[in-house]
């Protein structure tokens, strides 16, 4: 088959990463591939070695509708079996770019409960005919969206985001590196990453932390993740005023994240809303401890093999937190154990990708066409 992926953007979030580790399985099975990307290229963003596009829209209408016209040329071009668009900005695009060009069949995918305000949902609900199916990464977006009719329950399927359990392994000798690079010393490493954004709800997490650190004084946070600039001065403001500046470590974009699992001791997630969290998965694909808020679908994720926390709560995911910091390293060790069997059986890449090149034949069409 030939596939398009459309994403919004390349940079490092895990929508993105999600969608160009799929685009790239997908292609590693024969089936030709490309990606059209709305945005300009960025400085820094996930690699891809397939055919990438950027539309180079912008925010007039002048700029999108360049956007629109070269993203047209190539599709009739390419000549597309199945396009699979990625968020919220991609989705209408692709959907409207099915208008006047020759593609036959348009997926969507919603990465998270919160996808921006009503005007989005009645945008999605008033363009759903022109996605045969749209998918959630989730239960609780797939609920989400149903629930605010912004897709009908019969056209909405969810498949989890998959883990290259592959690429996530834990290594002893690598955690022993890091640790003496980074000066862990014999402290209780807290990693926590992601951008630096108001969905991540760092402030929730550094005043867990603040109430962490006033009994273990052996707790530091290390926290891996670029962000907006206001964000990021407000929370290392927070960090100081809550007395606990000089035990965060803001170690900003990182592309090491196996080397930072294996070196901290346990994961947390402190978000106020998530689709279903890739960096999760990842960290417990690395054999680590993970506690994190019930957003979205992290409870779907994390399972039994994990401690959760209500969201906006920093009593309570405090108390998690020393939960796990409490265990003996026996137990913890076996709670990571435990959950790298969970992504390996449950939310493994590969079989994600089963699923997904099952749905592209399911496409009126598609169902003897070679890959």
């Amino acid at each position: 088959m030939r596939i398009v992926y459309v994403v919004t953007t390349l940079e490092m979030g895990g929508a993105e990463r999600q969608a160009i580790a799929l685009a790239n399985r997908i292609a590693e099975r024969g089936h030709t591939v490309a990606v059209l990307v709305l945005k300009p290229r960025a400085q820094e963003e996930w690699p891809a070695a397939l055919q990438v596009l950027h539309l180079d829209m912008t925010r007039t209408a002048a700029g999108v509708l360049a956007g629109l016209a070269k993203g047209r040329r190539f599709l009739r071009e390419f000549r597309p079996d199945v396009v699979h668009s990625h968020t919220f900005h991609a989705n209408l695009i692709a959907r409207v770019l099915k208008v006047t060009a020759p593609v036959p069949i348009v997926f969507s995918t919603v990465h998270n409960v919160y996808e921006g305000s009503w005007t989005r949902m009645l945008a999605y609900r008033l363009t759903d005919g022109l996605s045969l199916r749209t998918i959630a990464v989730s239960e609780a977006a797939a609920l989400r969206f149903m629930r605010l009719k912004a897709v009908p329950e019969r056209r909405c399927l969810v498949i989890s985001n998959g883990i290259d359990t592959s690429e996530f392994v834990p290594s002893a000798e690598r955690r022993a590196r890091v640790r003496d690079e980074m000066g862990a010393d014999q402290m209780f490493i807290w990693l926590a990453a992601g951008r630096i954004v108001p969905a991540k709800n760092y402030p929730n997490l550094l005043r867990a932390f603040a109430r962490v650190r006033a009994i273990r004084r052996d707790a530091q946070l290390w926290v891996a993740g670029a962000g907006e600039d206001a964000e990021f001065t407000k929370a290392s403001a927070l960090a100081r005023e809550l007395g606990v500046g000089d035990a965060v470590r803001w170690l900003g974009l990182r592309r090491d994240m196996p080397a930072l699992f294996d070196a901290a001791d346990a994961f947390v997630l402190s978000s106020a809303w998530e689709g279903m969290p890739l960096v999760v998965g990842e960290a417990m694909a690395m054999e680590m401890p993970v506690v994190a808020t019930d957003v979205g679908g992290a409870r779907e994720l994390v399972g039994d093999a994990g401690a959760m926390a209500p969201f906006k709560n920093p009593d309570a995911l405090a108390i998690a937190m020393l939960g796990i910091m409490q265990m003996s390293q026996e137990d913890r060790a076996a709670m990571g154990r435990a959950a790298r069997v969970r992504i390996q059986t449950g939310f493994n890449m590969d079989a994600k990708a089963d699923e997904w090149e099952a749905l592209y034949r399911t496409a009126p069409g598609n169902q003897k066409k070679p890959a």
